[in-house]
């Protein structure tokens, strides 16, 4: 059963391109933190290995979930649709298709160059240059593996307006040799996150329930099935965890024994940040009954089958309940760094419903503990990682409806 089956067929196309927006702001609470341990060098060779390690894992998930099975350019960029590292409008793709084997992307708003440039051309570089260039191949190669993804032209901008902000070609070519596995790939190809089975797509709802006609200008995901948008949910909450993992791999790799210190502030500044967002999108109060839904919802916690958390609410309060073995803590990943020593990341959760939950108490069980969860007489102060996370610009981005998507490609 999947957290998101409590939703209506319009509440999951509304949450969907949260869950997407929100994965991609993971790295600016994670990186900032990156900067602190490593530099900015140390920074760009940590994002570099997370992206390589968990897009073509990812990427591949999703192409089985939503039926879009081939190998050509129109495969890579329904890929890209679907993946937290392109939230759309945010990261604004527009694409082109010449062939199977030849298209163009570009950007007509880049909101992680928004969130750079202010930083300086050095920062741009890092992420547009020595972090795009591996990592827009490894995404691609996930789908065929003589695929290339070559700059046109990028920033830094000159003129400093210019727009698109990026354009870049796709070939597929058998000539093409593709680049050496990274290290560490087989740490998330292997992961409990990555060969985790879901449900399949019911065939019969209503709606769209692949992605296997035409590759369209946009995705309006009010057009998929409720069936779909449960999947892709839980798919794009699995892409969290796998980037995650992606993230930890590279800092331990660095910093073994600081490394869940990191991970634990990278944590806190998107946990918070998202639990305001899947609010605000759903409508939702600030009571215990909206923070028991919103923990439903959130990305930490699903899907339920990976994290097997329970959460149960009165009036008064709401109980979380974490087990100490499931697949996510065997990845390591995000429950993992909990426990009642540990609350920082679940504070600044709760507060992303209202500033003025904590954790009341906790209870320690050999095989599980629990927090207990209230209001407090007062606000608390946002805790710091998860203000440095809001200085992007997609902490108040807002999506909007965009009509009836074209198709760019025809099926023969």
């Amino acid at each position: 059963m999947s957290s998101f089956e409590r939703l209506s067929r319009a509440q999951l196309a509304t949450l969907v391109p949260e869950l997407l927006l929100c994965g991609h702001l993971i790295d600016r609470s994670g990186m900032a933190h990156s900067i602190a341990a490593f530099g900015r060098e140390g920074m760009t060779a940590v994002a570099i290995e997370e992206w390589q390690l968990a897009s073509p894992v990812y990427t591949r998930r999703m192409r089985t979930a939503l039926g879009f099975e081939g190998d050509d350019v129109p495969t890579i960029f329904k890929g890209l649709q679907l993946d937290i590292g392109a939230p759309p409008q945010f990261m604004d793709f527009r694409f082109r298709v010449d062939d199977r084997d030849h298209g163009e992307f570009w950007l007509d708003h880049c909101g992680a160059l928004a969130d750079v440039e202010p930083l300086g051309e050095d920062f741009v570089v890092s992420m547009c240059h020595d972090i795009e260039d591996p990592t827009f191949d490894a995404t691609a190669l996930a789908t065929n593996p003589h695929a290339q993804v070559r700059p046109i032209h990028r920033p830094p901008r000159h003129p400093a307006d210019r727009k698109p902000v990026c354009a870049w070609t796709v070939i597929i070519d058998p000539a093409h040799i593709p680049p050496p596995t990274p290290p560490n790939a087989e740490v998330v190809a292997s992961s409990r996150a990555a060969l985790l089975e879901l449900s399949p797509i019911d065939k019969d709802d209503p709606g769209a329930s692949d992605y296997a006609g035409p590759l369209l200008s946009d995705l309006r995901f009010a057009d998929f099935s409720k069936s779909a948008l449960v999947r892709m949910a839980d798919e794009i909450c699995l892409q969290h965890h796998l980037l995650t993992i992606g993230f930890m791999t590279a800092v331990r790799a660095r910093a073994a024994d600081t490394a869940t210190d990191i991970g634990r502030k990278q944590f806190t500044g998107i946990a918070g940040l998202t639990s305001e967002r899947i609010r605000t999108a759903l409508g939702l109060g600030a009571d215990p009954a909206a923070l028991a839904e919103v923990l439903r919802l959130h990305p930490a916690w699903n899907p339920l089958s990976y994290t097997g958390i329970d959460i149960s609410s009165t009036n008064e309060t709401v109980r979380l309940r974490v087990p100490r073995r499931s697949d996510a803590c065997t990845d390591r990943t995000w429950p993992s760094m909990l426990d009642p020593d540990h609350l920082a990341p679940l504070e600044a959760m709760v507060r992303g419903v209202n500033p003025r939950f904590h954790v009341r108490s906790t209870t320690a069980h050999e095989d599980h503990w629990t927090a207990e969860i209230a209001l407090a007489a007062a606000p608390f102060k946002e805790a710091t990682e998860v203000a440095i996370t809001r200085i992007s610009t997609g902490a108040a981005f807002t999506f909007t409806d965009r009509g009836i998507p074209l198709p760019l490609t025809v099926i023969r």
